[in-house]
């Protein structure tokens, strides 16, 4: 009996070291940055297809109120309700006071300035596609924007979910950098990247496993709405059922092929897509309609 107590604290301990190891966050040093020069205009196409104020902009902020990104949005989910964190360019309760590094490890990686991961509602799960430069760039862009003091929200989510450490796990089993969408056209590559990558379109429109991560193998085919409440729809050639020509009218107006608009939160997201270029739009429409 002792010798299976000592096997039994001996593995206990061995696995609590792979654990602890495993769930290390991630960082980018200022080193990898440092032949880098960042770009502010550059940072807003990056901004805009990343669709940052969708989710930042405090709550019924309309027009030039968006770029003050104050937080304080709340997004349910079957683990509990997140709120978005304030990420204008005030040094105190924003990041104004972060450095290029810290941003980036934020956006790529999923680590806080303080060394804790953060919860995958905030979508760095395709954000880490993102170029280091593009990540810069926006970086720059961003420091531009008006500062707001507005404190931020504790989200709510409860045991164990709440435990951050676990979240390293959970990065290690979903967290992945590779395409779904294999191929070399360059025009399907660029949308590619501005779908699977800054557009982050998957973390809406593809349904997730018990813990959270994205089902591949049901890329784009519609998911439950986190709230609990409807669903949002599949977005896959055969289920969209529309032209390159009308996805790319739809990202830039928000009118269908059927005279219909779009609602919900893809107000935002046209909003957002509509800044893009024309070729940026065509892109995406290329990309859905090769899925």
């Amino acid at each position: 009996m002792g010798r299976l107590f000592r096997w039994a604290v001996f593995l206990a301990l061995i696995g609590g070291i792979v654990f602890w190891v495993t769930t290390i966050p991630e960082t980018v040093s200022e080193e990898e940055l440092a032949s880098l020069s960042s770009d502010a205009a550059a940072g807003e196409s990056v901004f805009n297809a990343s669709g940052c104020a969708s989710c930042h902009k405090a709550p019924k902020a309309e027009d030039d109120a968006k770029l003050t990104l104050a937080g304080g949005q709340s997004f349910p989910s079957p683990f509990g309700t997140f709120k978005a964190p304030n990420i204008s360019s005030d040094p105190e309760h924003g990041i104004g006071g972060w450095s290029q590094a810290e941003f980036v490890t934020a956006v790529l990686k999923g680590t806080s300035p303080e060394g804790q991961h953060y919860f995958p509602a905030f979508p760095y799960t395709t954000y880490n596609k993102m170029t280091l430069q593009d990540a810069v760039n926006l970086h720059a862009y961003m420091q531009t924007l008006p500062a707001d003091a507005t404190p931020n929200q504790p989200h709510d989510v409860g045991f164990p979910f709440n435990i951050r450490r676990n979240l390293g796990g959970w990065k290690f089993l979903f967290l992945k950098d590779d395409w779904v969408l294999q191929t070399d056209d360059p025009q399907l590559v660029r949308g590619r990247y501005l779908v699977e990558a800054m557009g982050h379109c998957a973390e809406c429109h593809t349904a997730r496993n018990q813990l959270g991560g994205l089902d591949t193998s049901a890329w784009m085919q519609g998911a439950p709405d986190p709230s609990g409440k409807g669903r949002v729809p599949a977005i896959t050639p055969d289920k969209l059922g529309w032209n390159a020509a009308d996805i790319a009218e739809y990202l830039t107006s928000g009118f269908t092929p059927e005279f219909d608009t779009a609602g919900g939160h893809m107000v935002d997201v046209i909003e957002n897509t509509a800044k893009l270029t024309e070729e940026d739009r065509d892109a995406i429409a290329a990309y859905l309609l090769a899925l």
